[in-house]
C-alpha cells in the first residue's frame, strides 16, 4: 500500500510514519507538510489512502479533501485530527474515515488499513457521540450549513482574521465578509460576538481554544472584520 501522510508538524509525521511502517512493513509512506504539497503529490502519484489533518497552515484539510475528491474521485481519505467537534466530523466524513489524535496506536493502524482497502472507518468513541447527538437532537441551524460556511465559521470563531481566512481558502477578503454576513443571517444572530458564543455553546469550537477571540477576563470581544 502507498499512503500519503499530511500534517504540518514534523514530530507528528515522523512518529506516525514510524508507527505505520513498524505495524505494516509493506506500507510505503510519503509525507506532506501542507495542503498544497498534498495536492501536488496526489497529482503526480497514486495513493491508496491519504491520512489528512484538518488544521493545516495553508488550506484547511476539508478544503484539501474537497479538491482531491473533485480531481480524483477514487481517492480514499482518512481524517486524523485533534479537532473532533461533531459538526466538523460530519463534514469530514465526506472522505472515508475519521480518527482523533487521541486514539490508540492500534486504532490508527486499523483505520489506515481499512480506508486503504476502500472501507469506511470512524473511531468508536466518535461514532458513539454522533449517535447520541443525533438521538437527542442538534442545533438545526448548524445542520443546514454548507461545508464552506462551516469552515469559515470555525476559523472565525477561533480568532482567525478575515484576511487570514481568505488566504487559507484562496478567496478574497470580500468573499469571506460576504460569507460571514450570510452565516449570521442563516444562524439568526446579529453580531460577531453572538456568532462566537453560538460556536462555543454548540461545541463547534472549544472555549479558550483560541485566545484571540476572548479577552483575558473571559469576556467575548468582536474580532476585526
Amino acid at each position: 500500500m502507498n499512503v500519503l501522510l499530511v500534517d504540518d508538524h514534523r514530530v507528528v509525521r515522523v512518529a506516525i510514519h514510524r508507527l505505520l511502517r513498524s505495524a505494516l512493513p509493506a506500507l510505503q509512506v510519503t509525507e506532506a507538510d501542507s495542503g498544497q504539497a498534498a495536492l501536488t503529490l496526489c497529482a503526480e502519484h497514486r495513493f491508496d489512502a491519504v491520512v489528512l489533518d484538518i488544521g493545516l497552515p495553508d488550506l484547511s484539510g476539508l478544503e484539501v479533501a474537497r479538491r482531491l475528491l473533485q480531481r480524483h474521485r477514487e481517492v480514499r481519505i482518512l481524517f486524523f485530527s485533534m479537532h473532533d467537534e461533531l459538526p466538523m466530523v460530519r463534514q469530514a466524513l465526506a472522505g472515508l474515515g475519521f480518527v482523533s489524535k487521541n486514539c490508540d496506536q492500534a486504532v490508527l493502524v486499523s483505520a489506515v488499513e481499512r480506508v486503504a482497502a476502500g472501507e469506511p472507518y470512524i473511531e468508536h468513541s466518535v461514532a458513539t457521540r454522533l449517535a447520541l447527538n443525533h438521538q437527542h437532537g442538534a442545533d438545526q441551524r448548524l445542520q443546514e450549513m454548507t461545508q464552506r460556511e462551516l469552515e469559515v465559521l470555525v476559523m472565525y470563531a477561533r480568532g482567525e482574521p478575515v484576511a487570514g481566512i481568505a488566504r487559507r481558502l484562496c478567496v478574497s477578503d470580500k468573499t469571506i465578509s460576504n460569507h460571514l454576513a450570510l452565516i449570521k443571517n442563516k444562524l439568526q444572530v446579529r453580531s460577531a460576538v453572538d456568532l462566537i458564543h453560538l460556536a462555543v455553546d454548540s461545541g463547534l469550537v472549544r472555549y479558550g481554544e483560541r485566545t484571540l477571540a476572548y479577552q483575558s477576563n473571559g469576556q467575548a470581544v468582536q474580532p476585526s472584520m
